[in-house]
């Protein structure tokens, strides 16, 4: 009993020793792991050490607080340590891979750890691709159809070099849509598509957001088309944009939406009835997209998101002029020319919207998409001639 809780203390002590990077997950980074791979030298989270289970021949996990640590493990601890095994598995990660945090889905982290520590793709003695190269894919996924619900199987082509993706319906004919890399972005979204390796891609095209839902059986197939897809958005930047520093470039590869949920919206009289929509948040577009249903191909309209400064403003509650029979929680975007009134599920959800929308309105423009004229609601139809771009060298 005595080792028991003597090697218990030690383990919290080394969880907690300056230096080592131990107070955070090796994997995802969650503050206070309280698991360890005793194989490997690390300190875990709950959700990683579940992962490390299934990687029995690699990693064995134990509690630091509920199962017994023998001296020689402990000893092996000290002598490893987060900060030792990053240095051995992660001496070569691509800038464009991407790492995943807490917040992730299931198949970005399960994934990543299966390259590091089950397939060692980043040693220090591998050979790294150059993002061209990685940049580069070809292979089947399931893409939801644009007015079905089916899935159906789709080739999909990726070049860096050309700067474009393709897909195609039947072999014998061209390419169904052919996107350019300068728009593309994709994003897990598993909860969304229902799918644990869901995942979506989004582009440009007339002026407009293209949504398309696709997955793969494999989860280690979904997150090699995915970082695919990041290489060659990086190879994109990093030779448009040679000038840009890399810190400026790697969150400009891919992003998620901010926020995205339900809402009730009016129309521009604020006299119309309330009808329930899905939003989603982009940050770097600055555009509140609203759709009739989550998994649409098009939005329905968007709202530019201004600065607060140039008389962009969130608030709780409703104008005095609006009158709703439903006592829900309700929030206003003022523009400089009109208001618009969204009804919220909930109190957090209209925290959770306040906050994000009050966080775009905070980022400064600089580099970004300029509206010419006043903010109105836009439909679909009206968005292709409605924006222009800033370079992104700007930035500096």
């Amino acid at each position: 009993m005595m080792d028991r809780d003597r090697n218990k203390t030690l383990l919290l002590e080394l969880q907690r020793a300056a230096g080592t990077g131990n107070g955070c997950c090796a994997d995802c980074g969650e503050p206070d792991p309280e698991w360890a791979s005793y194989k490997l030298g690390i300190f875990i989270c709950l959700n990683c050490s579940g992962i490390h289970r299934n990687l029995p021949q690699i990693s064995r996990v134990k509690s630091l607080r509920l199962d017994f640590w023998e001296n020689d493990l402990i000893e092996f601890m000290k002598k490893h340590g987060n900060l030792c095994a990053k240095a051995k598995y992660e001496a070569k990660v691509p800038p464009y891979y991407y790492i995943p945090q807490s917040c992730d889905c299931l198949v970005l982290k399960e994934q990543w750890i299966r390259a590091k520590y089950e397939r060692e793709e980043f040693v220090a003695t591998r050979v790294c691709q150059d993002p061209c190269s990685a940049g580069s894919r070809e292979g089947f996924l399931w893409k939801r159809g644009r007015e079905g619900r089916q899935f159906q199987k789709r080739r999909f082509l990726l070049s860096a070099r050309e700067g474009l993706m393709k897909y195609y319906t039947k072999e014998s004919r061209g390419p169904k849509a052919i996107i350019s890399i300068e728009t593309l972005n994709a994003m897990f979204q598993t909860e969304k598509i229902h799918h644990a390796h869901g995942l979506q891609i989004t582009y440009n095209t007339d002026g407009q957001t293209r949504n398309l839902f696709v997955y793969h059986e494999s989860g280690k197939e979904i997150v090699d088309w995915f970082n695919a897809i990041r290489a060659a958005r990086y190879h994109y930047l990093r030779t448009t944009f040679p000038t840009v520093p890399e810190l400026e470039l790697i969150p400009r590869i891919t992003r998620k939406y901010v926020k995205e949920g339900y809402m009730e919206k009016t129309g521009p009289k604020q006299k119309e009835a309330f009808k329930v929509r899905w939003f989603c948040l982009d940050s770097q577009e600055r555009n509140l997209m609203y759709f009739k249903n989550p998994l649409d191909a098009f939005a329905q309209g968007q709202v530019f998101i201004g600065k607060r400064d140039e008389g962009y403003e969130v608030r709780a509650g409703l104008p005095q002029a609006v009158r709703v029979k439903k006592r829900k929680p309700a929030i206003t975007v003022v523009t400089p020319v009109r208001e618009f009134v969204f009804i919220c599920e909930n109190d957090r959800e209209q925290r959770e919207w306040i906050d994000a929308l009050a966080g775009v309105m905070a980022q400064p423009l600089t580099g970004h998409r300029h509206r010419k004229g006043g903010n109105r609601e836009m439909s679909t139809r009206e968005c292709r001639c409605s924006e222009a771009s800033v370079p992104l060298q700007n930035l500096a």
